[in-house]
């Protein structure tokens, strides 16, 4: 069974083929072919990287007017020229689309028809920035690909099993009946790193209690009990909980209340300040790139040193309260840019965690690891370093659906 997968993102288009047959293995397979497109670069030009397992590479510009143009564009590479993957694309099976919100009604991955695909336009009022390109990817391949399943893979379906007292806000009750609740999201991400510790670790993943923080330009950490998030720091929009790149996380809604009753602030003008401005960003002045804060902050730059010192804070008391949602702790997981590349990050977020027996192996976590476990021999909370592939955890479940 080929599997292509497709993940859109506000200015990307990520793509990968998977070959699984009759048993899903339990580590991730290497794509025949992968490919990205980044249009945030030049104005009405794409840019296009593909790689394939055999190591042949092309990477080319294009003018592109639309996203259906992009991806066909990049699906040719699959099926002809130099790098050319399968003879034909009718060799495709099924194709899966990570979509970031599902709302209440979809749990689950999901075959998508044209009721999935009005819930999905429906729900871009909760996902302005990526239910609408998810769709468009969906629709595009529709027209490349007509008669090929296609399946949604939910960000937000990971997060179906939370408890009431997690997903009800506080506010009126109308709310959720209005479909105002806290979803979460990166459910993804999640799912396979808990999926993956259980693997380091030897253990059925029924039986462990995690934390896995997923820390990259959008950051959200999850509470996993017998496999499934029990806790969240994103709640009805990506911009709930930490501090993220640019977006600046939970906040006083008193602040906005403050700022809109000023004449010159609008609903626009606040979620771009909210989502693009802050942060990282927005504290330091400097970039919404972990790395550049460091830089930064090596120069001596005193706005970039309080950027880190907030984001730690607010890190450390996330995972202070999945704690809590646990009453316990068997792994504290990290995961995506931040998670898996800085080595300052995950010392300062686990050093006020001593009290729990959890200690650090500082050697290890200099070392660039990868999919390793990083704590002492003697630490009672084992710290893993996975490196999350939601490519191949969305292949996963539509392999899923059709055994």
């Amino acid at each position: 069974m080929k599997i292509l997968v497709l993940n859109a993102g506000s200015s990307s288009q990520k793509s990968c083929l998977y070959e699984l047959n009759g048993v899903l293995p339990d580590r991730p397979l290497q794509p025949l072919w992968s490919a990205q497109i980044d249009w945030t670069h030049q104005q009405g030009i794409a840019e296009l990287k593909v790689k394939t397992a055999k190591g042949d590479r092309l990477e080319e510009e294009f003018a592109s007017e639309s996203r259906e143009d992009a991806i066909s564009r990049m699906l040719e590479s699959l099926w002809k020229g130099r790098i050319q993957t399968i003879n034909d694309l009718n060799e495709i099976d099924i194709v899966g689309h990570r979509v970031v919100h599902g709302g209440q009604d979809y749990q689950q991955s999901t075959l998508i028809s044209p009721d999935v695909k009005k819930a999905i336009a429906r729900l871009s009022v909760f996902a302005p920035v990526h239910n609408p390109v998810n769709l468009e990817g969906i629709e595009a391949l529709e027209k490349i690909l007509p008669n090929r399943s296609q399946v949604a893979v939910f960000d937000t379906a990971f997060h179906a099993q939370l408890p009431p007292a997690a997903f009800v806000y506080p506010g009126p009750y109308e709310w959720l009946e209005n479909g105002i609740r806290r979803y979460g999201f990166h459910g993804i991400s999640h799912q396979y790193c808990a999926r993956r510790a259980a693997d380091i670790l030897g253990k059925d993943l029924a039986d462990l209690r995690l934390i896995s923080c997923h820390l990259g330009n959008g950051c959200s950490l999850a509470a996993i009990r017998g496999g499934w998030s029990v806790d969240t720091t994103m709640g009805f929009t990506p911009l709930e909980g930490l501090m993220m790149g640019s977006r600046s996380g939970s906040i006083d809604p008193g602040i906005l209340i403050h700022l809109l009753k000023q004449s010159e602030f609008t609903a626009e003008k606040l979620d771009g300040i909210l989502n693009r401005n802050s942060g990282l960003k927005g504290i330091s002045g400097v970039s919404s790139d972990m790395r550049q804060i460091g830089d930064a902050i090596a120069q001596g730059n005193q706005r970039a040193q309080l950027a880190l010192d907030i984001y730690i804070h607010r890190l450390r008391a996330g995972i202070g309260a999945m704690l809590a949602s646990l009453g316990g702790l068997d792994a504290l997981i990290f995961t995506a840019g931040v998670g898996e590349n800085s080595a300052v990050v995950r010392a300062a977020a686990c050093e006020p965690f001593g009290f729990i027996g959890l200690k650090l192996d500082g050697d290890k976590n200099q070392q660039s690891p990868i999919d390793q476990d990083i704590a002492a021999v003697d630490s009672a909370v084992r710290i893993l370093v996975v490196h999350t592939q939601e490519d191949w955890e969305i292949a996963r479940e539509c392999w899923k659906l059709y055994h």
